[in-house]
């Protein structure tokens, strides 16, 4: 996904991969007797009846999904390409045909399309206040392989996360990470529009991290799942560095689900489950808290880091503070520049004049020039044609 042209000027969020290693809670027996040891019938009696944490059934990230598509399709209906566009690919779908693949590789519509339908666009969320594009533009996308990457991984990291804590939590800790994730590319991305559902899908792996951490104690083979897990967001977050994918909102989603799931993902300890769950003659031995002390101390900290982060973070976007303007080497963290690719954004610029419906475009910086026969309501797509020309 890294090789959008520059002429499209869009910063895609790539998708993080699937986690594969689930780790499971280490049931004991709810009277301490061990499980290992119990006859047959009482060991298949204690694994079919006690569950200590309460399952749910995931309708809100299938529901994330449909929404997704359905916003992709409401796009393509309205970037309507053959009426808008010189030239476009398949065409037979019509009005939800593709953008030329020179402007969108990903097939899609075109980047003044996604600006309409709410893209981050920093100068329009800085002057004009429309700071809903730090939400909208988690539920767009710029193209076909762009929304089934990313809604693929929502399925196999977010149902499982659903079923164990539920659609509240877990909505909050996706919505919450996508705004974190957009903030910080706001900050440092400033050029370009952005698109994509990937940091809040960081934040759903940030937040599987925290929860590994924080509910250390009721997990087995946990070494086994932690290195797995930050190898996993290692190598995604490292193929971040290519050009036009935007790296800063996956590492903003990351950091934002990483704290909240301290907040959000916290469980009670084993020994307080089992105490309730005890038949009613059971005598406790002694009597267990409901969280361990690190727990809260881990609560505590996040909610202070969250709330003072996101903070300043708003204060110094709506200022319009740039970022690398106070950090001279964090751009590498979203392109480090080869002799392969330059992470440089190119700007495009045309000279046209107008007489009627006829457009004559004269592209500055190779100097070819181009006729368009244009509708009366198409003049707006002067530079969409720029950039075809230009390139």
């Amino acid at each position: 996904m890294g090789s959008d042209p520059p002429s499209s000027n869009i910063e895609i969020k790539i998708h993080p991969r699937r986690q594969d290693n689930v780790v499971h809670p280490a049931v004991p027996s709810p009277m301490g007797v061990p499980a290992a040891s119990a006859p047959p019938r009482q060991q298949q009696h204690l694994f079919s009846e006690f569950r200590p944490f309460k399952r749910w059934f995931p309708w809100m990230v299938p529901t994330f999904v449909v929404a997704n598509i359905a916003m992709f399709l409401i796009t393509m209906f309205i970037n309507n390409c053959p009426k808008n566009s010189v030239s476009c690919v398949a065409d037979f779908l019509g009005r939800f045909s593709f953008q030329p693949l020179k402007e969108n590789p990903l097939l899609g519509p075109s980047s003044s399309t996604l600006e309409k339908m709410g893209a981050l666009e920093v100068s329009k969320v800085v002057h004009r206040h429309q700071v809903w594009r730090l939400i909208s533009c988690i539920w767009l996308h710029a193209g076909v392989f762009h929304v089934l990457a990313n809604m693929l991984s929502l399925v196999f990291i977010g149902i499982r996360l659903e079923q164990e804590f539920g659609f509240v939590r877990i909505g909050l800790l996706y919505v919450v990470s996508g705004f974190g994730g957009s903030m910080l590319s706001s900050l440092f991305i400033q050029s370009s529009i952005s698109v994509g559902a990937s940091g809040a899908l960081f934040g759903l792996l940030g937040g599987m991290l925290s929860e590994l951490i924080t509910n250390w104690t009721i997990y087995a083979n946990k070494f086994a799942a932690l290195l797995t897990l930050i190898l996993i967001i290692i190598v995604n977050l490292a193929v971040g560095i290519l050009p036009h994918v935007d790296n800063f909102a996956h590492i903003g989603g990351f950091v934002s689900g990483f704290l909240l799931g301290f907040v959000f993902l916290i469980r009670p300890q084993f020994g307080w489950v089992s105490q309730r769950n005890a038949s009613p003659g059971h005598i406790a031995a002694s009597v267990k808290p409901k969280h361990k002390m690190y727990q809260y101390v881990l609560w505590f900290m996040s909610l202070i880091l969250l709330t003072v982060g996101f903070t300043v973070g708003m204060v110094m976007l709506l200022r319009g503070v740039n970022g690398n303007d106070h950090c001279s080497w964090c751009h590498y963290l979203s392109c480090v520049p080869t002799s392969k690719w330059s992470c440089k954004s190119q700007q495009v610029y045309c000279e046209s004049t107008t007489i009627g419906n006829q457009l004559n475009l004269t592209c500055l910086s190779n100097g070819r020039s181009n006729i368009y026969l244009l509708p009366d309501d198409s003049t707006s797509q002067v530079q969409q044609l720029c950039s075809q020309l230009c390139n």
